[in-house]
C-alpha cells in the first residue's frame, strides 16, 4: 500500500519528541475492529475517537474508546457531572472535526482545546494506537505520552458488554 504524506498529527509527535509507530490499512474499511486486524495489533490497542455532544458544555468533547467495545452514555455523562450527552451524527462530526469518520484523531484535534476523555480500559495497555488524522492510518505510541500530551482524563465508560 503506498505511504500517506506526513500529516500534522504526525508532526506534532515528532516536534514533541515522541516516538509513533505508523500503521496503514484499506480506507475503506470502516468497523474499528477490522481496523485492529488490519494493522496487525490487538483489539485491546487499538482505539476509536468518539465526538461527544454535550447541552451543559460549549465544545464538544472527545472519548477514546477500545475498538472492541460500546460507549455506556449514562456513566459518561456522570463522570462529566451532567446529565445529557449524546455521539455526534456522522456528518455532525465530520462538520465539527473537519475530519472523516473512521479518520477523527484527538492529536489532529488539540488546535480546538476540546476535552479529550480515555476509557480506563486504555491503562491496561502500554500502547495505545489511534487514527492519524487521515482513514487509513493509524498511529501507535505509549499511553502515557498520549495520556500527557492529550491532557487526557481517565474515565469509567465502556459498557461490560463488548461490541
Amino acid at each position: 500500500m503506498p505511504k500517506a504524506k506526513k500529516l500534522n498529527s504526525m508532526r506534532l509527535l515528532e516536534a514533541r519528541g515522541i516516538a509513533y509507530e505508523t500503521h496503514h490499512y484499506d480506507p475503506g474499511i470502516r468497523d474499528a475492529k477490522q481496523v485492529a486486524a488490519a494493522v496487525g495489533r490487538p483489539v485491546e490497542e487499538v482505539f476509536k475517537t468518539l465526538v461527544m455532544e454535550c447541552p451543559a458544555r460549549k465544545k464538544p468533547i472527545l472519548v477514546l474508546l477500545r475498538c472492541d467495545c460500546t460507549l455506556n452514555l449514562k456513566r459518561l455523562a456522570k463522570a462529566l457531572g451532567v446529565k445529557k450527552v449524546a455521539l455526534a451524527p456522522h456528518a455532525r462530526a465530520e462538520r465539527l472535526t473537519g475530519l472523516q469518520v473512521g479518520g477523527i484523531s484527538a492529536l489532529a484535534l488539540m488546535h480546538k482545546g476540546w476535552e479529550v476523555y480515555l476509557d480506563k480500559l486504555g491503562c491496561e495497555v502500554a500502547r495505545i494506537v489511534v487514527s492519524g488524522g487521515q482513514r487509513g492510518i493509524q498511529l501507535r505510541l505509549e499511553r502515557s505520552a498520549l495520556i500527557e500530551l492529550l491532557g487526557c482524563e481517565i474515565v469509567n465508560v465502556a459498557d461490560s458488554k463488548r461490541a
